[in-house]
């Protein structure tokens, strides 16, 4: 009696210049990578091979995925940076015309991505509020001033109502929120050393927000 064998099929060949890895979610990998660098070194100071160093790869594979230093950039910016951001605005303009609710869910909303995000008071300071940050262009251009120019609008109508401190002006208020916010945070390590406790975010939390409850009340004649 004759067996019939059935030949084996051929290995599946591998894409041309794919290379190898056993990790499943490799580019979420060199992101946080990318991330991590550009946080501690800045991003101008960074290369595609200290990246791949510290990931764990090759140079190879961070040219696989990404093609170029800029294109890993952008997608650090759009998966990472730009989330985080959006976040935030959802957050703010879900609150109404509540000025007072409105700062108050500014504050814990920033605080709040600090502690979830706890590279972004430095991303934020280093890449987009020095001068010639890396992502200052790209977070104006795909997000714009809506949301300092949203918060200033509304500060200054609750103003002409007669609910906001007339002292205050309305465009610094925005500016005054965000330094009693990532300024502390981004600093954190200097004012932790310096009085030698841990200021953390809600400490910064209740003390941002007993300035802005005084500070935003309407004067009071006697």
């Amino acid at each position: 009696m004759t067996i019939k064998t059935t030949p084996p099929k051929p290995a599946k060949r591998r894409s041309p210049g794919r290379p190898t890895t056993d990790s499943p979610d490799l580019r979420a990998r060199l992101i946080e990578a990318a991330l991590a660098c550009f946080v501690r070194d800045g991003i101008a100071a960074t290369s595609l091979r200290s990246i791949a160093k510290e990931a764990g790869v090759t140079p190879a594979m961070l040219n696989y995925y990404f093609g170029s230093k800029l294109a890993l950039q952008d997608a650090v910016f759009a998966e990472r940076l730009l989330p985080a951001v959006m976040t935030l605005r959802e957050m703010v303009a879900g609150v109404g015309d509540d000025v007072h609710a409105m700062a108050r869910q500014f504050v814990q909303g920033v605080l709040g991505l600090v502690d979830t995000f706890p590279w972004f008071p430095s991303l934020w300071v280093r890449e987009v509020l020095c001068e010639g940050g890396a992502l200052r262009e790209l977070l104006l251009s795909r997000i714009g001033p809506e949301l300092p120019q949203m918060l200033a609008g509304r500060f200054a109508q609750a103003q002409q109502n007669g609910q906001l401190n007339a002292a205050l002006d309305p465009r610094l208020l925005v500016v005054s929120l965000i330094g009693l916010t990532l300024f502390p945070a981004a600093s954190a390590p200097i004012w932790r050393q310096i009085f030698q406790a841990d200021l953390g975010t809600e400490v910064l939390v209740r003390h941002a927000l007993a300035l802005l409850g005084h500070g935003m009340e309407p004067a009071h004649e006697n």
